[in-house]
C-alpha cells in the first residue's frame, strides 16, 4: 500500500472533524480537529495543532490533506475577560 492510499484510508476512518479557529483581534488561526469528546486536537496528518496567519492558509493546509469541508469557528475572549456569561461562538461549516 502506498502513502497516498494509507492517507486516504486514514481520512475516511478518522472520526475527528477538521476545524479552523479564529480568535478576535488575534493575527492567526488555529487549525486542528475536534475529537468525539469535543476536544480540540491536532489533525491526524500533523504533529501538533497548526497556527497560520490567514484563513486562506488554513484552508490550503486542509486541502493539502484532502479535506473537503471544515468547521470555522470564531471566538472572543471579551465575555470571559469582563466576567459575562459566554454568548456562544460563531460557527459555520465551510467547503474547502
Amino acid at each position: 500500500m502506498d502513502m497516498r492510499q494509507s492517507l486516504n484510508q486514514t481520512l475516511h476512518t478518522s472520526s475527528n472533524q477538521p476545524r479552523i479557529i479564529g480568535v478576535a483581534d488575534a493575527p492567526h488561526y488555529l487549525v486542528g480537529a475536534m475529537d468525539d469528546k469535543d476536544n480540540f486536537i491536532r489533525l491526524d496528518e500533523e504533529t501538533s495543532v497548526q497556527c497560520v496567519t490567514s484563513l486562506a492558509q488554513a484552508k490550503q493546509l486542509l486541502r493539502r490533506h484532502r479535506y473537503q469541508v471544515a468547521e470555522l469557528e470564531y471566538q472572543t475572549a471579551y465575555d470571559e475577560m469582563c466576567g459575562l456569561s459566554c454568548t456562544g461562538n460563531y460557527k459555520e461549516t465551510i467547503k474547502l
